[in-house]
Formats: structure tokens, sequence, C-alpha cells
């Protein structure tokens, strides 16, 4: 992974504050249950090492994954007003519908939907970056096209 990671400073924030999260309180767990777990004897047979030595792994893992992506992060600077950028928001409509969608523009990494933040990657994220109130976007999203109409960016 040597390409840029797009952040914005919240989503840089939680990244570290997760990494800190497994290295502190998760290895120390985890190292306890493996302790616990080689006490249990024979450890050919011993569901519980097992257990707990796969979740090690799981979590070196995510470790390694978060400082890859510290280590690449670039942080989103603030987007030009009324031009939707990465981290904009994004009111818009869907064409023939009244019900106004709210969306975050952020990089790959933070997207979630249900948090109300799509990826500039995305067909929609992608779609809109560039344009303005009032533009009228047609986008080729999994389920056909759809028109979109934008009402703020902010």
């Amino acid at each position: 992974m040597a390409d840029e990671v797009l952040l914005t400073k919240e989503g840089k924030e939680e990244l570290e504050k997760r990494l800190d999260y497994l290295k502190v309180e998760k290895r120390a767990e985890i190292t306890e249950r493996i302790k616990t777990a080689r006490e249990f004897g024979d450890l050919s047979e011993n569901a519980e090492y097992d257990a707990a030595k796969n979740e090690q792994a799981m979590i070196e893992g995510e470790i390694l994954e978060i400082e890859e992506k510290l280590k690449h992060a670039v942080i989103i600077k603030e987007s030009k007003k009324g031009t939707v950028s990465l981290g904009s928001k994004v009111d818009f409509v869907e064409e023939g519908s009244n019900e106004v969608m709210t969306y975050e523009i952020v990089g790959t990494t933070e997207a979630d939907v249900e948090q109300g933040r799509i990826s500039n990657e995305s067909p929609i994220g992608n779609a809109l970056l560039g344009r303005k109130a009032n533009d009228v976007v047609n986008v080729l999203a999994p389920a056909g096209w759809i028109t979109l109409i934008i009402k703020k960016v902010y």
C-alpha cells in the first residue's frame, strides 16, 4: 500500500485512537488469554489456546494495516465553498423525489454510508466531485442510471 490514504482530521484521530487501543489494551488482554490457555495443558488439543492465538494474529494484522494507513495518510484540506470536493457535504435529491440526501465526500478508508459518508471513488461520490448547487448529474449506480440534482454544497 504505497498510495496516499485520504483522511479527514477526525478520521486520522479515530485511526490513532484505535491503534492505541489495540496496542495497549487488546495486546495485554490477548496475552493474558494465551497465558491462561497455556495453563490448561496440552497445546495440541487446546481450543482456547488456538482461538487466542488466532485472535492475536488478527489484532497484529489490524495494527499493521492501521500503521500503514497512517504512514501514507494525507489530511483532506478545507474544501472550496460551493464546489464539491473531498471533505464537502452535499445535499441532493434523486430526480422525481423530494427526499433530500446529505452525504460527506471522504476517502475510501472513512466511507460509511450509514454514517452519511461516501467515498470519492464510489459512483455517486465521483460523479459529484467538481459540481455545484443546482447542477444535474447522471450517475451509473449499481441499480442503473440515476439523475441527481445538487441542492447545497457546504
